[in-house]
């Protein structure tokens, strides 16, 4: 957080949320627009200015975006109903002495529902008491100072908190599509696990950096790159960003060598500075190809180790998996392949509400039949229930389970079903081992950028979906009355529909982390968050206020 605190008789410090409610007036259009509302001559502070909306963190919020919500709601009527959420920006603290306060800003952006342009856009924002009007803007033009009409005065650092959530607007615009559109695909990808998605968050990352070819001589070029990497960690799949996080961090760590270097005092230009961060971005991308066969490698020797005796046959190994992890897939098809193992049973959850455990069946059982040739091996397929956890568990010789995230002080982040699998194993399979495959870069610091007390609840339509597709009794009654919640209907009873893809596994239910390095110790795991620490706070702790 960014920003200089004061201390003087009668200071108030208070922390507040400033909303911004963006659409696209096409599904096509790169530029959207941004509401911005003139504040009335009834509240307490700026009163006439323009601002987006904002009110004060109070204690009973749950968190900063439970705060925003609620402001959207009370001030404007506008409800997940006809609004989602799309990105958070860096907070930032700044002292207005014409109030004698401080304040902390944490900075939102919202996107109206549907692309329509027109009065049924406009009918979706409803004005209390507070504003007295509203208007589109572009919010690039709001960046560059022109957007306001000749007169009007804007709250302090409006265009502060608008590029914290709309970095496009300081940026080329082919850089800032580059990153939208990078956003979107990280946001929307609901298949690929970590490993993948942090890949993916690397390409976009170098894509942007090569795209900004200018200023790099000035501090601000610096910022903007820092900026860019943060919000690839907070505004792609930030439950999933654990390993984004720390890939970003290693390379803005040689990143920044390059960017320091005295060009009068070597033959360092600008073009030369630009290609050799790419190099550096590049080689990170194929390490990464490598490291994930040294996860293979290793698991291959921890099952040899744990569950073959010496130079010895094992007629059948059993383990239970879920979700879909190309780690886990590619780690239990190279152990079967090369070990001296005739059968393998293989259980899976299918894991709802996108099914991939079926997806990773279908994915080993093609591996199988395309690789292994030898008609001694056998591999035993049975697909069950997430219900079914406990029956699938019996006399299983491994729970495999993968990693989004590991905390010291939380556990395994894993997808949701994974607790009742290992809980059930430890139940009715005591002897079973739950083992865990994980590269370091999932371990996440106590720097509070990725919050592990919160969970990504998606979108209830995919349940409600598949209880409609399903032909469930009662699925419309459930329906309307969880709709009508949303919103905001008065009523004596309420149905919330949670959609919940991520639950923790404590640390003492695992017997085993096996990364790249080898098996994981708990000592190891507590390095490395000390590490990501120290480079969080560097990176991404003092981004400064610019406007």
């Amino acid at each position: 957080m960014a920003g200089q605190t004061h201390d003087g008789p009668g200071l108030e410090r208070r922390s507040v949320v400033s909303s911004f409610i963006f659409h696209f007036p096409t599904s096509l259009s790169d530029q959207p627009l941004v509401a911005l509302f003139r504040r009335s001559d009834k509240v307490n502070t700026y009163k006439n200015h323009i601002a987006p909306i904002s009110g004060t963190i109070s204690r009973s919020d749950a968190d900063p975006l439970f705060a925003a919500w609620r402001e959207l709601s009370e001030e404007t009527g506008i409800t997940p109903s006809s609004a989602s959420f799309w990105r958070v920006g860096q907070p930032f603290s700044f002292f207005d002495e014409t109030v004698n306060r401080e304040w902390t800003i944490h900075p939102f952006a919202f996107q109206l529902k549907g692309t329509a342009v027109g009065s049924r856009r406009d009918s979706a924002i409803e004005l209390d008491w507070e504003h007295e009007g509203w208007e589109w803007y572009d919010p690039t033009d709001v960046l560059n100072g022109k957007g306001l009409k000749e007169g009007d005065s804007e709250v302090p650092h409006l265009r502060e908190s608008l590029r914290r959530v709309w970095l496009e607007g300081e940026m080329n615009g082919k850089a800032g599509r580059t990153l939208r559109r990078g956003l979107e695909k990280l946001q929307k990808d609901h298949e690929s696990g970590s490993h993948e998605l942090t890949s993916i968050a690397l390409r976009v990352f170098r894509d942007v950096v090569e795209q900004m070819r200018d200023g790099m001589e000035d501090a601000k070029w610096w910022e903007d790159v820092q900026m860019a990497a943060w919000h690839l960690v907070k505004n792609g799949r930030e439950s999933m960003g654990t390993a984004t996080l720390n890939a970003l961090l290693a390379i803005l760590e040689e990143m920044e060598e390059v960017w320091r270097m005295d060009t009068e005092r070597i033959d360092a230009d600008a073009e030369w500075k630009l290609e050799r961060m790419l190099t550096i971005i590049d080689h990170h991308l194929k390490g990464r190809t490598s490291r994930a066969g040294l996860v293979k490698d290793h698991f291959v020797t921890y099952v040899k180790e744990q569950f073959l005796s010496k130079n010895r046959q094992s007629d059948k190994l059993t383990i239970l998996t879920l979700s879909a992890s190309s780690t886990i897939r590619d780690s239990i098809v190279q152990a079967f392949a090369s070990l001296n193992i005739n059968t393998l049973e293989l259980r899976v959850l299918e894991s709802r509400p996108l099914f991939e455990g079926v997806s990773i069946s279908s994915s080993i059982l093609w591996n199988f039949k395309t690789h292994c040739k030898d008609p001694n091996k056998h591999l035993h397929m049975q697909i069950y229930t997430d219900a079914s956890a406990a029956v699938a568990a019996k006399e299983v010789d491994m729970v495999l389970l993968g990693a989004d995230r590991i905390s010291i002080s939380k556990g395994v982040s894993n997808k949701t079903g994974s607790l009742p699998a290992v809980l059930s194993a430890k139940h009715v399979a005591p002897k079973a081992k739950i083992v865990v495959l994980s590269e370091l870069e999932k371990v996440n610091g106590q720097n509070g950028l990725i919050d592990d007390s919160k969970h990504e609840d998606n979108d209830p339509a995919e349940l409600i979906r598949s209880w409609q597709n399903e032909e469930v009794k009662g699925v419309k009654a459930v329906d309307e009355a969880f709709c009508s919640a949303v919103r905001s209907e008065k009523s004596n009873y309420r149905v919330k529909i949670r959609n919940v893809y991520f639950e923790w596994i404590p640390l003492d239910l695992v017997d085993g982390f096996v990364s790249g390095e080898g098996v994981l110790s708990h000592r190891k795991i507590s390095e490395k968050a000390g590490q990501q620490d120290e480079l969080a706070k560097r990176f991404f702790g003092g981004i400064s206020v610019r406007y």
